[in-house]
């Protein structure tokens, strides 16, 4: 695959950034794509392994090797092809995902990897810019009835496997637009909207029916609806978010990262006022929770203007490489500094915050830290220990808390009447996605508890597969890395 000698003869070279004194002033995305010579030379890097890892790595099984060849070729059609067959929506994966085949590379073990996530948006985005991107309506109707009930990457790859096996599907939405934490929660800088409503009216097109503003389990019975659709998949998200049980912590300041987050897209969206949003405009900001979530919060408010930005995480400071103990092909836990990082921000890491302070008013106007240790016993769970006189207080007008959800809202298992685990995520399996109501299915985060948008993708397609077997005995839906067959 690729050059024989490609691994050799080019290194790796990613896409550039715009300055972040330029790019901060707006909510574009501000990376600088490679000339098309210089993606060929990226494709022809993918060296002939024998064994690709990248494969096992990627949970939807993209056939990385075969597309980095096309692309070496120059036959960006097929490319497209090929990453389709396995893949719904590359544009999604090719900005957010943070890559785990490439930490899979062969070529990784000693040189920088393949480029898999860049070469993967470039043929999707050469695809639509080309024309090629165009809908594809089941040939035949099988007369069954689907809801989707959520319409993020889980619930719009479900929808689109089941429309393609011929049944009808209709998407219900809580929000007023379509595209779930992808629309909400991702800001526009990573990636733009218009990505999303280009592929939405794709799939409108081919026959798939949006219901927005439709919560089932407030404005929708969730038992009218189960009596209504032959099935219903649910893929609404793990939603619940988690808190900081300490003192203070309902001060007027202490505020969750994904109410800052999507307001702040709805504002980029025009549907409220900047006024509307929580600025962060001439604000000392810190951010809690080192993950992807609170990078988003970290550009976001650069991009608001506010006076300081500190970010704080509870965790001991990652190595710059690969850990001993999570050797290659494996997922490493190294230091991550993202493009909001290099905006501007002081970083923290073995930090624990104690204590909210607040004014009179009830308005946050500080709060307090411990520096911590992590104490590691063979066989046993880490042990958080803080530090003696570690303590101090930090000047804070908003405190964005970035720690993640906990779960699936409750509502709707209680009114479908659904079995939730232990970490409160519908109960199901891979097996078959089925929950304990008959005709009921759940996949993604809902199932799974957060997790990667590309793991959204691959649950969304094999539960589609489980719900087409349900409805028909069986299935002409893919698991992995099959191709799709219409039904005839």
């Amino acid at each position: 695959m690729g050059k024989i000698t490609g691994f050799l003869e080019f290194k790796r070279e990613n896409e550039s950034y715009e300055a972040p004194e330029k790019r901060i002033e707006n909510y574009k995305e501000f990376t600088v794509p490679l000339k098309e010579e210089n993606l060929k030379d990226q494709g022809a890097r993918c060296m002939d392994c024998g064994i690709p890892f990248c494969h096992s790595g990627c949970p939807l099984g993209n056939l990385i090797p075969d597309f980095n060849d096309k692309v070496y070729k120059g036959k960006w059609k097929e490319a497209a092809e090929i990453l389709h067959k396995t893949n719904n929506f590359p544009e999604f994966t090719g900005r957010l995902c943070p890559a785990p085949c490439e930490e899979a590379c062969v070529l990784g073990i000693n040189e920088d990897p393949v480029t898999i996530e860049n070469i993967e948006k470039n043929i999707i985005e050469t695809a639509f810019n080309e024309g090629w991107i165009v809908a594809n309506p089941p040939k035949i109707r099988t007369q069954k009835t689907v809801a989707v009930i959520g319409s993020g990457p889980a619930g719009l790859a479900a929808a689109q496997q089941l429309n393609r096996a011929g049944h009808s599907v209709t998407v219900f939405e809580r929000d007023e637009k379509v595209g779930g934490l992808l629309r909400y929660g991702i800001p526009d800088f990573k990636m733009e909207k218009t990505v999303i409503d280009r592929r939405v009216a794709v799939l409108e097109e081919e026959g798939i029916i949006f219901k927005t503003n439709a919560h089932v389990g407030k404005n929708i019975d969730a038992n009218k609806l189960k009596d209504d659709f032959d099935a219903v998949v649910l893929c609404g998200g793990a939603t619940v978010r988690r808190n900081i049980p300490i003192p203070g912590a309902d001060l007027k300041g202490v505020t969750q990262a994904m109410d800052f987050l999507k307001l702040n897209n709805q504002y980029v969206d025009g549907l409220v006022d900047f006024k509307d949003v929580i600025s962060a405009k001439g604000k000392d900001i810190i951010v809690i929770g080192g993950g992807d979530t609170g990078s988003d919060c970290i550009g976001t408010s650069n991009r608001h203007g506010a006076t300081s930005v500190t970010n704080f995480e509870i965790l001991s400071k990652p190595s710059e490489g690969r850990p001993a103990n999570q050797p290659w092909p494996y997922w490493p836990m190294k230091l991550k500094t993202t493009s909001s990082h290099q905006e501007g921000v002081e970083r923290f890491f073995s930090i624990s915050t104690k204590e909210f302070i607040g004014d009179k008013k009830g308005n946050l106007t500080g709060l307090k830290t411990v520096e911590v240790e992590w104490i590691f016993t063979p066989g046993e769970r880490p042990q958080l220990k803080e530090v003696p006189n570690t303590e101090k207080d930090w000047k804070c007008d908003i405190a964005l808390l970035a720690l993640g959800f906990t779960g699936a809202e409750k509502t709707l298992a209680d009114q479908f009447g659904l079995k939730m685990d232990f970490r409160t995520n519908i109960e199901a399996t891979t097996k078959d996605y089925k929950t304990n109501v008959p005709g009921v299915f759940a996949a993604g985060d809902m199932r799974r508890g957060q997790s990667l948008i590309v793991w959204a993708i691959s649950e969304g397609r094999q539960a589609a597969h489980h719900i087409d077997t349900y409805l028909m005995g069986e299935s002409c839906l893919p698991l992995k890395d099959d191709n799709d067959l219409p039904r005839v």
